[in-house]
């Protein structure tokens, strides 16, 4: 089993930066790959970006590419979504996910393991 935990999200005004966290713990080596869902009020869950557990290949949904950084600190079995340039549409709860079998995946099938999610507001 791996355990995941989401942290930072927050209230932001449009044009501002968050950072979310997501603490990984249990069975980590056992990991491929890790990303980030999101779920907005009366929308389906859609992915977000994806890293793979070396950290050298990521994948972006296009609405944020450009404007969101994924990352991951493996001393630390954390990874990271560096958030600029929030606009009202990023308003959701932020999932992270891990997988065992894929190392970029961008599917939400694809996962194995969900954290609870954090919640992010944009607005002003």
């Amino acid at each position: 089993q791996v355990q995941l935990v989401e942290s930072g999200g927050g209230l932001v005004q449009p044009g501002g930066s968050l950072r979310l966290s997501c603490a990984a713990s249990g069975r980590t080596f056992s990991v491929a790959g890790m990303g980030w869902f999101r779920q907005g009020p009366g929308k389906e869950r859609e992915f977000v970006a994806a890293i793979n557990w070396k950290g050298d290949r990521t994948d972006y949904a296009g609405s944020v590419k450009g404007r969101f950084t994924i990352s991951r600190d493996d001393a630390k079995n954390t990874m990271y979504l560096q958030m600029n340039g929030l606009k009202a549409e990023d308003t959701a709860v932020y999932y992270c996910a891990a997988s065992q079998r894929y190392s970029v995946p961008v599917r939400d099938y694809q996962y194995d393991y969900w954290g609870q999610g954090t919640q992010v507001t944009v607005s002003s």
